[in-house]
């Protein structure tokens, strides 16, 4: 029983990750673009503060991977970055977890705006790439979507009763 339990949030986390993925990888307009939340990014973070001993460091890197292979970019690159964001909020859990969410929201604006800076410096060693600032635009968004991804996320890890 207790296995069937630990197997059926496995998959429900992994379901979640590949609805990122998919959200992720979903055409926009040209213009919007730049408006593009980090899905993945979001969704890693929601699953590391709610459960820290399942979803790590190495689940980010596995999926900022996975994350480089959908777009056919340099590989590695969104690994690290992944890597990299989820062990500040890995370290950080207990603190985050009880601050209020738009709080919550605000760090994770500004860690996404780290990832795309992060990003674009290793898009940089490799390749001849100039800066895009209205990417940033992508932390607002975080920083709006945030409380809402989270309730419906603790909504559905209630709901199946995940641990």
């Amino acid at each position: 029983m207790a296995s069937s339990h630990l197997m059926r949030g496995r998959v429900i986390i992994w379901l979640s990750f590949l609805i990122a993925l998919t959200l992720q990888a979903a055409p926009w307009p040209g213009a919007l673009e730049v408006l593009r939340p980090s899905w993945i990014i979001l969704v890693t973070f929601y699953w590391v503060l709610a459960l820290p001993h399942r979803v790590n460091v190495g689940t980010a890197m596995v999926l900022g991977i996975l994350w480089d292979l959908l777009l056919g970019t340099t590989l590695g690159i969104r690994g690290m970055t992944m890597a990299i964001l989820v062990y500040l909020v890995a370290a950080n859990f207990k603190v985050l977890r009880n601050l209020a969410l738009w709080q919550q929201a605000a760090i994770f604006s500004g860690l996404t705006l780290l990832g795309k800076v992060l990003e674009f410096m290793g898009e940089f060693l490799v390749h001849d790439v100039s800066f895009n600032a209205h990417f940033l635009w992508a932390g607002v968004l975080n920083f709006l979507l945030w409380p809402w991804l989270f309730l419906l996320m603790r909504r559905v890890r209630r709901h199946w009763s995940i641990r």
